[in-house]
This record gives C-alpha cells, structure tokens and sequence, in this order.
C-alpha cells in the first residue's frame, strides 16, 4: 500500500514488512534513506521513518505488521543533548556506556549516536554487549565492529569480532563478561577508534545487577555513561556511577515494548543467521580441543580405579574419563545413578565427580574457533559419541576448527530455543 507522511512527522513500522520509500528526504535514526531503496524489518522489530521533507512510501506488511505516523521526530530532545555532548569532546578517544532496562531504546539511542558521529567524520566501533537481544553477532556472544557507513540496523552489519560466552543473560558470567567488553573496547581503541559505544544488556535492577554494571564500568573506564529511563529505575546505578561522567535521558516515544515470546523469537532469528547452511560434521576429541564440558579433556581411569567405579554404579559405564582432579561418567539410558552415589564416588576416588547420561550435551550451543581461538562461528551438538570419542557438531563452518567451547542453551537445528541447560555448568 502507498502511504504520503507529512515533514515532520514519523512513520512507525512494526515488522514484519518492507518499506520502499518512493520520493522524499527521510531518515532512520540519523541515517538518510535513499529514494527507491527497500527495507525488510523484522518481526518484532519497529523501524522510525522520520520525513524531513513530505515522503511517500511503498508498504507491504505481513501477519502483525502494521505502520503508524507520530506526530514528530522519535528521537527525543534528551537524546540529541546527550549526543551533543559527546561530539562536543574531540581532544581524545572516548568510550560511551549505554545502560537501561529492557525495550529501554539502547540500540536506537546506540545507532543514533554511531550515525551522528559519522556526520562529524569520527571513527567509531560499537561493541554490543546486550547477550539476550545482540545485533552484533549470535545470541550468547558479545560483538563489535568499526562503522564505516551509517546504519539502519546493527542486525544488517557484518561483525568483525565476536567473543563467545554461551548464556543470554550477564548474570552467571559477568565476570566473562566484563573481560570480553573490556577486550573489545581496549582492541577498538589501539586500532585507532576515537568513539567507541558499548550497548550493554538490560539487567538493571537489584544489587548484583548495580554490582555487575558498576565493575564493568570500572573495567572499561567510560569517558561518559548515558542511562535511559523510563521512570526512576536507573536512580540507584547512577548513583553508584556518580563518579563517572552520567547523564539520564528518556526512552523514546517509538521504542516497542515487546514480551518474552518476542524476544524469543529475535533470539532465534539470529542463530538462523549464524547456521544458514550448517551440516553435520564429525570431530574426534585427539584433533579439537572442547572446552564447557569434561570430555576430552582426560584419559581412561586406572584399573582400580574402574573397578571402584564398577562396583559402586554396580555396572560398566558407557563412557569413563579421569584428570588429576575430576572423574567423568557417562552412563546410557539403560543405567541409573543418582547424586548419592556420585558423592559416595567423589569420598572413594578422592575425586570430583560428574555423571551424565548418553544424549544430554544433544543441543547444546557451541562456538567453533580456528588456531589462534578466533571465533568462526556457532553450532549445535547432535551427539557425542563415547564409544568412538567423536563429537558430530552441526555447523556451516567448514574447515579451520581446531577448538569448540560448549554453551548453556539448546536449540533444536532450526534455530528454536529449547532450554538453559546447567547439565555441565557445575562440573566445569
């Protein structure tokens, strides 16, 4: 359908759609819009078509897509002070922390500053920090990459880096965290970056959350931190980052509030990206180094010490491994054992020990890297075979694996998110 929108005002689109702009000068968070060009918008996504002059827009809009005009610009008045501020400062390299709740607007306020910059002709690189709803790279991970051109959608951009943690929430690894967005935003600034944005994830409320946000900050050392708030949410964190140079802007009219189905749904959109193609591949433990779970990393136990096995299990496990400090079973689905005799286990060998059963690491998200620990790309374990000591992973890396470290969410192979799984997490 053809829609006219006035100077002035905006054109809010919920995906899914496209959106052909037909005639007018029109921006996207600060980023012009060619005449004729197209725009696919996802579901669950809103994109504002701010009208600079008077526009006319070609609109196809499927199942729950819909388009509605405001009456001005999106992009609130805090904001434009916020950024301001921020080009303002030119004598030396800066690194800006976004931080607000969840559907605060901080990839919008992330890509209006990112697009500004560029007008100003700074170099600027965006580490995407958000686990839950990344842009920059798979759910799980944590992103970046310099911005050459101005941006629409962080989701259309071709990530340089991306570290692995393989869980969509800071709060079990925040110390991981932490480390992997100071990395990237200490790599972002020797290789010349004078602006670097660091969109962080939604967890603001509570202690722990004041905690991590308050580490990290002291981690990367922030020029200047902008909070988006809706009401007083962010009244405690600031506080406690009074230190640090901080203002608190408002959420922007055109943010959409999305629910946890949604949400879901992003997520899953973004692993299908990172698996378009994959395949089954085949990967014996004595080539690929695994990290996130405890096969591969030891040998068979001792004679005695099976035998203790045995006798305490009662029968001979599908699978037996033992370090210095842990013994790994692997029992089939035939066998039983419970937590009693895992600890009976740990006092007889004077060892840590973990039992799983054949087919629990099935689905588990994982990271395939090269030599040098570069990230590759993600996958999804369809079985460890124990008998052979072969992990088949599905994946569409093809070549260069040499190391594989094993996340916390499964998936089934269209990308669906099944569950958080902790089957491994403990052990390791």
């Amino acid at each position: 359908m053809k829609r006219m929108v006035e100077a002035g005002k905006t054109l809010l689109v919920d995906g899914p759609a496209s959106v052909t702009l037909l005639t007018g000068d029109v921006e996207i968070l600060g980023a012009k819009l060619r005449t004729r060009s197209k725009m696919i918008i996802r579901k669950g996504k809103r994109v504002p078509f701010y009208a600079l002059t008077k526009a006319e827009f070609d609109i196809l809009a499927g199942e729950k897509g819909s388009a509605n005009e405001v009456e001005s610009n999106s992009i609130p008045e805090s904001w434009q002070a916020a950024v301001n501020t921020v080009l303002t400062n030119e004598s030396e390299p800066a690194v800006i922390m976004i931080v607000g709740a969840i559907d605060a607007g901080k990839t919008s306020l992330c890509t209006y500053l990112a697009n500004m910059s560029l007008r100003k002709k700074r170099s600027v690189t965006i580490v995407d920090a958000d686990l839950g709803q990344s842009d920059l790279g798979p759910p799980s991970t944590i992103g970046s990459c310099r911005i050459t051109k101005p941006i629409r959608d962080p989701f259309e951009i071709e990530t340089e880096d991306i570290r692995f943690i393989g869980v969509t929430s800071p709060s079990s690894a925040s110390s991981e965290v932490i480390s992997g967005i100071a990395e990237m935003t200490g790599k972002a600034l020797r290789l010349g970056a004078d602006l670097v944005i660091v969109n962080t994830d939604g967890w603001v409320e509570g202690e722990d959350a004041v905690r991590y946000k308050l580490a990290l900050a002291k981690r990367i050392k922030p020029s200047m931190l902008i909070g988006i708030q809706e009401q007083s949410e962010l009244t405690f964190l600031l506080g406690a980052l009074a230190e640090i140079q901080n203002v608190a802007v408002e959420s922007s009219p055109a943010v959409r509030k999305r629910d946890r189905e949604e949400r879901k749904l992003l997520r899953e959109l973004g692993y299908k990206k990172y698996l378009k193609g994959a395949a089954v591949q085949s990967f014996p433990l004595n080539w690929v180094k695994v990290s996130g779970v405890p096969f591969g990393s030891g040998g068979p136990p001792s004679r005695n010490q099976m035998d203790k096995i045995v006798k305490q299990i009662g029968t001979t496990p599908l699978y037996c491994e033992e370090t210095p400090n842990t013994v790994f079973i692997a029992l089939s689905r035939e066998q039983w054992a419970d937590e009693e005799i895992a600890k009976t286990l740990e006092g007889t060998l004077n060892r840590k020990v973990k039992i799983v059963w054949e087919g629990d690491e099935k689905g588990l998200l994982v990271a395939v890297n090269d030599k040098d620990g570069r990230f590759l790309g993600i996958g999804i374990i369809e079985e460890m075979d124990y008998e052979r000591r072969v992990l088949k992973v599905y994946t569409n890396v093809k070549k260069g694996i040499t190391s594989i470290n094993v996340g916390q969410i499964k998936l089934d192979k269209s990308g669906t998110e099944l569950e958080q799984s902790s089957v491994f997490a403990s052990y390791v």
